[in-house]
């Protein structure tokens, strides 16, 4: 599975709003169309990597990829909190940004095959890992079993339920859902979603771990996964830092002496692990 990047990295191409979904309050995802047939030939993309999302006088922002790499149409799913994304919220299907990527290192879905993924995500910030649900869901047979943990403040929060709930029902899947404050009705665990790791199922000898979510959380997640036995180094996540260039010029993104953009999002559990929960990094 190569490494993917567009021509001209710096450069970013028109593309077209072809959609717009409301997901939440503040959580949108714009659909996005490369122009030209030739454009959308050799584009591609892998799940956990991001395009920067430009707007001219605006400015532009890092956005993951939460489609599947076969689609055409490109799914960035946005949380409207600065000014970037709040000018992109007001953007609407038939008009155009540009687009420049794809940048990082994604998931290792290669090292994946043929083995159980564990997905263990927190908050909102689960975009990196939805194009990984899609893209085991679409080649079944090329995976083992899927367990996907999700935790969330309150059961409001929860984006795309009724997604949770049609995995729920796929073959050699499990769906494990918690929030810290549910309503009414809620069908499901009410706490921290870290528990939740030890009702998992999934074999530690041949499995491989994609958490996303606060730092935090991350870490108590991989610890949790540790003590089931899985092996640090089968254990992948994906970092946030204020990625500016893309590219590893600017600096703003340095973890140590990594740089998120270029070196990551996602890192090795073992690679980061020092670095993790220290401030000033």
């Amino acid at each position: 599975m190569r490494r993917c990047r567009m021509s001209a990295p710096a450069l970013p191409l028109p593309v077209e709003i072809v959609g717009r979904s409301e997901e939440a309050a503040g959580i949108f995802t714009l659909h996005l169309r490369l122009p030209t047939p030739e454009q959308r030939a050799v584009y591609c993309f892998l799940p956990g990597q991001f395009n920067m999302l430009y707007l001219p006088a605006v400015g532009e922002v890092p956005i993951s990829l939460s489609s599947d790499p076969e689609d055409e149409i490109l799914g960035h799913t946005v949380r409207s909190a600065g000014r970037v994304t709040r000018a992109l919220a007001r953007l609407q299907p038939g008009e155009y940004l540009g687009v420049r990527g794809p940048y990082g290192r994604g998931w290792p879905l290669q090292e994946a095959g043929g083995r159980d993924v564990v997905i263990v995500t927190g908050g909102l910030g689960c975009a990196p890992v939805l194009a990984v649900v899609h893209y085991v869901l679409r080649r079944r047979k090329s995976f083992g079993r899927l367990v996907v943990i999700q935790g969330v403040k309150h059961s409001r929060d929860l984006l795309w339920p009724q997604a949770y709930q049609e995995w729920a029902r796929q073959p050699d899947t499990q769906v494990l859902v918690a929030a810290d404050a549910g309503e009414p009705l809620w069908p499901w665990h009410v706490g921290s979603a870290i528990p939740l790791i030890e009702q998992a199922v999934f074999d530690t000898d041949h499995a491989l771990a994609m958490l996303c979510g606060p730092e935090g959380m991350m870490v108590a997640a991989a610890r949790a996964l540790a003590a089931r036995g899985l092996a640090e180094s089968a254990i992948y996540l994906s970092m946030e830092r204020n990625m500016q260039c893309a590219v590893g010029l600017c600096g703003h993104c340095q973890l140590g002496g990594k740089f998120v953009c270029r070196d990551g999002p996602v890192f090795r559990y073992p690679e980061v692990k020092f670095l993790l929960e220290r401030g000033g990094l």
